[in-house]
């Protein structure tokens, strides 16, 4: 590491240093005007990592950078002057030079630089999930079990994260909920890594979300188009109709999934029916399955969601079980 010789000794004002960080999630050169103003004006530009990314397209602009890791009292020394001296920092942020600085300043012994801490790059919302991506990247090519999983070996998993956020939610957690959050999009990428790999139809994560961004807004015409839509039934109305042109299916029970709970399944059917305005008798029929049918129909009708009130219901009766079990109970 190369050292850096301080400025000529001055009277004059003690400079400034600019600690100068950027985003890895931010393609390099792409900085801010304020970053490009600060590194053209600056006397001198630092830089401890010689292979940092930014480092090519700075000296293509060019302004020359030396890489150099000084210390505090080094900073302060080639400041002297009134000089600026901008730091490009590295991906730790430059701890030891800053915690250096403001020792220095404690000792009330040094005229100090002004200290400028420079955003050049921003995340923008959403660019963590770049990280996301990244790690997953890894995960998939060294990690013995994620290297073999499948489609079908996750599935379980997907179905399990869903209910554990819906416990979340109703529980009203706030640190289990984005936790929970967590999961199930790690799912979701998890599924878009391993569909990359596929021989004949691959497909990844960026084809997932331009793939959702695209129906979200063509089933938002109110949004994104000339269409209004002032209450949600509304936007109900227009998310259906739009859903039935782009599916162009022959039946409202049509990608309704068998598979889900009972209860859910029973509702979704009678609100599709009732949706598209069909006048369906319940079937008559013997037991608790047509009954609990009846019931959960109904409960859609009323907007009530039948298997939350279950739930909810279930918790009360597992509330009073712990109850009876804690009084030596059964």
């Amino acid at each position: 590491m190369n050292a850096i010789s301080p400025a000529p000794s001055s009277e004059a004002a003690p400079g400034r240093v600019v600690l100068l960080t950027t985003s890895h999630r931010v393609a390099p050169g792409l900085l801010s005007w304020p970053a490009w103003q600060a590194l053209h004006a600056a006397d001198r530009v630092l830089c401890a990592d010689g292979a940092h990314p930014q480092l090519p397209y700075l000296r293509e602009a060019g302004i020359p950078v030396e890489e150099a890791s000084p210390t505090a009292e080094e900073i302060v020394d080639v400041c002297a002057g009134g000089r600026t001296v901008v730091v490009v920092a590295t991906g730790e942020g430059e701890p030891a030079l800053t915690d250096g600085l403001a020792r220095l300043a404690g000792t009330g012994r040094v005229r100090m630089p002004e200290l400028e801490l420079l955003p050049a790059s921003y995340d923008l919302p959403g660019a963590r999930l770049l990280d996301l991506v990244q790690v997953m990247d890894r995960i998939r090519a060294e990690c013995p079990w994620s290297s073999r999983q499948t489609h079908k070996g996750l599935a379980k998993y997907g179905i399990e994260e869903a209910y554990e956020l819906v416990e979340a939610i109703e529980e009203g957690d706030r640190d289990e909920l984005r936790e929970e959050l967590g999961d199930v999009l790690l799912q979701v990428v998890f599924h878009a890594r391993i569909a990359e790999e596929h021989p004949e139809e691959p497909f990844s994560v960026d084809d997932v979300a331009g793939g959702i961004v695209a129906k979200l807004i063509h089933r938002h015409p109110h949004v994104f188009g000339e269409a209004t839509a002032d209450t949600p039934e509304d936007v109900k109305a227009h998310w259906l109709r739009t859903k039935a042109e782009e599916k162009r299916r022959s039946s409202v029970t049509e990608g309704v999934p068998l598979g889900q709970p009972g209860l859910a399944l029973a509702a979704k059917l009678g609100s599709r029916a009732r949706t598209a305005g069909l006048d369906v008798p319940l079937p008559a029929g013997e037991g608790v399955g047509y009954e609990l049918l009846a019931l959960a129909v109904r409960a859609e009708a009323a907007g009530i969601d039948p298997e939350a009130a279950l739930r909810a219901a279930a918790r009360v009766y597992r509330d009073a079980i712990r109850a009876t079990e804690g009084q030596g109970g059964g």
